[in-house]
């Protein structure tokens, strides 16, 4: 019975549980500060990203601590893929593009956050090809140990 989870993953986890909500403080309320000197445009996809990027990462969090403590691959898999494709391109987004019009204090917490998501991706991809090869192989000998007593051997 070996431990499949990874300990960095949950600690980075445990992290982004706390640092959420400040990043998302922060960043309302520089939104609301901005708010009046941005085009219609981008106060549109701002609004848009942070309802977004707000369902989206407490669903990815849930899904992050099931998958890796649990050592269930669906939900690990299912939180690498949220981490991948939307938060990291809107996060990457929001700290590189200047037409936001974007303020220092905004700045250092997209990068805490771009920092938190990819290491999030990186450990989560070792920790959900680890699982996979483990339970391959437990699968694989699982089914030796039926053939084998299904069909005893002469002598």
């Amino acid at each position: 019975c070996e431990i499949l989870s990874s300990l960095p993953l949950q600690m980075s986890l445990y992290f982004n549980v706390y640092f959420f909500p400040l990043w998302w403080l922060i960043t309302v309320a520089i939104l609301y500060l901005k708010y009046p000197v941005l085009s219609d445009y981008y106060k549109f996809v701002l609004v848009t990203i942070m309802i977004l990027v707000s369902l989206t990462e407490l669903i990815r969090l849930y899904l992050g601590y099931v998958g890796n403590l649990l050592e269930k691959v669906p939900e690990l898999a299912g939180f690498w893929l949220l981490t991948l494709l939307p938060q990291l391109p809107i996060i990457l987004f929001l700290l590189f593009n200047e037409g936001l019009k974007i303020h220092s204090l905004e700045r250092a917490v997209h990068i805490i956050f771009a920092a938190f998501l990819s290491f999030q991706v990186l450990t989560a991809f070792f920790t959900l090809r680890r699982m996979v090869n483990t339970l391959a192989t437990r699968f694989r000998l699982t089914e030796f140990h039926c053939l084998e007593e299904q069909c005893p051997v002469p002598g």
